[in-house]
């Protein structure tokens, strides 16, 4: 099955990327790294959960959680910038980072066209 292929390709690419944040994270300034560090963190650990929800459900449930999963990188693009923009991080971390999300957000992208799909034949 296709999806799930995908949903599993995409665990391995999640936790490269979360690795990648969290060592980011550690290294911008101290009170930054427990406001804006935590939300990300929360962020991506929400996302992973979802990530692992939708391995398991059955095709017509996964239409959500892909939803889910979507918004939430958005939200973690935006933090990203926002360390970003108040120079936290360097130009060479954040294309990393951005690229990473970017990839991740192809294959979620390719999720969302094929439960999209699946849940109009269903209607």
């Amino acid at each position: 099955m296709k999806p799930q292929k995908d949903s599993l390709i995409l665990i391995p690419k999640y936790q490269a990327y979360m690795q990648y944040i969290i060592e980011i994270i550690f290294k911008i300034p101290r009170t930054e790294k427990f406001n804006i560090g935590n939300e990300y963190k929360q962020s991506m650990y929400q996302t992973l959960e979802n990530i692992l929800i939708i391995s398991k459900l059955e095709k017509e449930k996964c239409l959500e959680y892909v939803n889910r999963i979507d918004a939430s990188l958005n939200v973690q693009r935006i933090l990203l910038r926002i360390m970003y923009q108040n120079h936290w991080i360097d130009a060479k971390k954040f294309n990393v980072a951005i690229d990473k999300i970017y990839e991740i957000g192809k294959i979620i992208g390719g999720l969302l066209k094929y439960y999209g799909k699946n849940n109009k034949e269903l209607v």
